[in-house]
């Protein structure tokens, strides 16, 4: 039976994070399977932190990872994918917005997929979040062509696998592209399963900051470039092997 951790990135998050963690590890406890959940506090300016470390011995299969200073939603999840041991990697944000129970049908459409990715069925955010995510989705398409219906939604889950075929570069909100694209680009399956998304009644969204936003456009642009250029140096690295084991046989 496949194993599973869950990546939990906070930044500021003092009033939703304990919640989230326990609401979580309750959840875990009734899957039935391995796991570890695993918190990566991301320099966070308020007691995230110290509340996370508390936790730890409290929380069964728990574990905390600091950042300081703070790397960004990308850098923050790269350091929990770097930090996990198991088959399975999913991901959530500390925020509440989500309801971890809702892993059970990300878990099964593995079945015919290497990453599930959910989409905000009835999305409870404000309507200037929502324009910038229909334009970013958008532009995604036109670069990569249909990745998923709500590529930055916070709650996944992927075979670990992919990790080694994908090289995850960016520490801002662009990570979600850089995974479903480079997967996608690589013959990975990706699948659909809406979630629900509940309205934040504590903290304060960060994806609508002017620089984080202008980050990510250009870290797009980059992305694009590089994944074009990676595709090419492994179908060239692909041929050079096929030639040399032709040789060798003969």
């Amino acid at each position: 039976m496949a194993s599973l951790s869950i990546v939990v990135p906070a930044y500021n998050e003092e009033e939703n994070v304990e919640q989230a963690i326990q609401r979580i590890s309750a959840v875990a406890q009734t899957l039935g399977i391995d796991y570890e959940i695993i918190l990566v506090n991301d320099g966070s300016r308020d007691r995230t932190g110290e509340i996370g470390a508390a936790l730890e011995g409290r929380v069964p299969n728990y574990r905390l990872v600091q950042h300081f200073p703070n790397r960004g939603y990308g850098g923050a999840l790269k350091a929990g994918f770097a930090t996990a041991t198991k088959d399975l990697i999913a991901f959530i944000p500390a925020d509440n917005q989500f309801d971890f129970a809702e892993i059970r049908p990300l878990l099964a459409a593995l079945d015919h997929a290497d990453i599930v990715s959910g989409y905000r069925a009835n999305r409870q955010d404000s309507p200037l979040r929502k324009l910038n995510a229909f334009g970013w989705n958008v532009l995604v398409r036109l670069l990569f062509g249909y990745l998923c219906r709500d590529i930055d939604c916070g709650f996944k889950v992927f075979k670990r696998d992919v990790l080694r075929a994908v090289h995850l570069e960016s520490d801002g909100a662009m990570i979600d592209t850089e995974l479903l694209a480079g997967a996608r680009a690589r013959g990975y399956r990706i699948a659909e399963v809406p979630v629900t998304h509940l309205p934040r009644v504590a903290g304060s969204p960060t994806g609508a900051n002017p620089r984080v936003i202008l980050r990510a456009f250009r870290d797009l642009i980059r992305f694009r470039q590089r994944l074009s250029r990676e595709l090419r140096e492994e179908r060239q690295q692909a041929v050079a092997a096929g030639a040399a084991g032709n040789a060798g046989r003969r």
